[in-house]
Parts: structure tokens; sequence; C-alpha cells
């Protein structure tokens, strides 16, 4: 069964075809109306004996889909019909072959991943906190990403503002008070200048990646701090507004962060996998190994 948002990047599965495309190879399409209850329609699917879940989406609605295919052991087909598509590319899959991404059905390479949760929610990339996460937030934000982040951070900064109240407990076991930027994510993002189109170099690692900035001394310099965990807890006074795979939420505090190792079986093409076991560029730049 194959669920397309046919309204995820500007239209991307309308332009590929995309449903006409996966009928002609037997699979069961759902085609999501505007408002329509992807949770309750992924429910039906399991209820007809779908043998295999794939979204055809952005990531927020990828999380969902990959949420029950592993609470049933099924294996997720990530279709990359999205804006980004962060996590297909993470797993592989060429993010400009939306129709090639059809073949994981029917002869696809199959691994294990892990997958995160916050509260419960799940999410395969990330949950950003504080300036980010009020960001995502905005009408804006969809639009013009880049300007209302910093749009934000003045209003943040500037006189009056403070960012939201939050604390944790870094990797050396020091209390960090109100830091401006959270980030915890589905794994360790890879930084510095050598970034390919994987971001995370590792989907399996059993651990969380997460990075807070913050204000440090009289002076209040911003620091940064960087480290991996099996899990992390974020509390706070009142709702923390977050960006969850690039989707708006509040959070009620304390956040308990958890990962679960390779609780995910997801299925690429094998095309697509012979591409990244062979270090073979699948957006212009290395895809690194599977």
């Amino acid at each position: 069964m194959l669920f397309v948002n046919p309204r995820s990047g500007g239209g991307k599965a309308g332009r590929a075809a995309l449903a006409e495309r996966a009928r002609e190879q037997a699979i069961d399409v759902v085609v999501l109306a505007s408002g329509a209850d992807l949770h309750a329609l992924v429910a039906g699917a399991l209820e007809r004996g779908s043998d295999a879940l794939g979204m055809a989406g952005g990531d927020g609605s990828m999380a969902i889909v990959a949420e029950a295919a592993a609470a049933n052991a099924l294996p997720f087909v990530p279709v990359p019909a999205g804006t980004r598509n962060h996590f297909a590319s993470d797993v592989g899959v060429d993010p400009q072959d939306v129709v090639g991404a059809l073949a994981a059905f029917r002869d696809g390479v199959e691994r294990t991943v892990d997958i995160a949760d916050v509260n419960g929610r799940t999410f395969l990339n990330n949950v950003s906190l504080g300036i980010y996460g009020e960001s995502v937030q905005r009408a804006a934000y969809r639009d013009s990403k880049v300007r209302t982040v910093l749009e934000t951070a003045r209003e943040v900064f500037g006189p009056g503002g403070r960012p939201p109240e939050m604390r944790l407990v870094d990797q050396r076991g020091r209390k960090v008070h109100d830091p401006v930027l959270v980030l915890v994510s589905n794994n360790a993002y890879a930084l510095g200048p050598r970034l390919g189109s994987r971001a995370r170099p590792a989907l399996d690692g059993g651990r969380l990646g997460i990075a807070v900035v913050y204000p440090h001394g009289r002076a209040r310099v911003l620091s940064t701090a960087v480290w991996t965990a099996p899990s992390v807890t974020i509390d706070g006074d009142s709702v923390l507004q977050a960006g969850i795979d690039g989707e708006a939420a509040a959070l009620t505090p304390p956040l308990r962060f958890t990962i679960r190792p390779k609780a995910l079986r997801v299925r690429i093409a094998p095309r697509h996998a012979h591409q990244a076991r062979r270090g073979l560029p699948a957006n212009r730049s290395s895809c690194g190994r599977l």
C-alpha cells in the first residue's frame, strides 16, 4: 500500500503521475484528500492485510506510516515526493527518482534502521526547540525558512526578548539553562565542509544526536555542545514550541527523547542501493555506504 500526498513538494507526485505508475505495478494506492486522517487510513490498510507500507510525501507523514510499519513488523518504503526528502536521502534513495523508488515494493533491498521518539511521538529525522522550534510555528516559515528563522532570532535577542525556558544536562553532567537552540536527532548529523547528500552517515548507531547552543559566562557568549546518547530529557516550566521533522508542534515538558535501535525495516529500490554501495552520486554528491 502506497499513501500519496499530492500537495507535498509542490505537487511532485502529480507531475510524476506517481499514483498511476504505482497502480501499473500492482501497488495499492491511497491519494490523500485535504484534511485526511492518515492514522486512520493506515489502520484501514493494516486491517485489509497490507504486507508493506509506503509513503510519498513529507517527512512528517513518513513518520506516521513508518511508525505503523515498525509496530507491525512490516517493511517501509520511502518515496521522495516531498520538498527536502531528508529521510529518504539518508537511507540511500535517489531524491530525483520518484517513480524509480517504487521498485522497492517489488524487489527492494532491505535494511533495518533506528527510529526515535519524544514523549511517545515518533520522528525519523529530528526535533528542534528554541529559535528554530519557534520559527516553525510561523505562517511565513513554509515560504521563507531562512528569513523566518533570522527574524525569530532578532526578536529573541532584541530588547525585551528571551529564549524559551528550558533545562537539560549535557554530556559532562553540567546543567544547561535556557539554550537558544536544541536539536535532537535520530542518529547524529555530520558536521563540517564534507557533508554530502547524506546528512547522517549512519541510521543504525542506536544513539540520539544532541546539539545545543546556549549563552555562556557573564558576557553571555554563545557556546555549542554536541554529543550522542541513548536518551535525553529536557525540562521546562511551560509548553515548548517545537519542529518535529519540520512540522510545528507544542510539547509539554518534561520531554523524554529515546531511540529504538533497528526498529524499522526499510526497503529501497535495487538501483538506489547499488548506487549507494558504490558511492555513486544520487544527487550530484557522494552517498557513502549503505
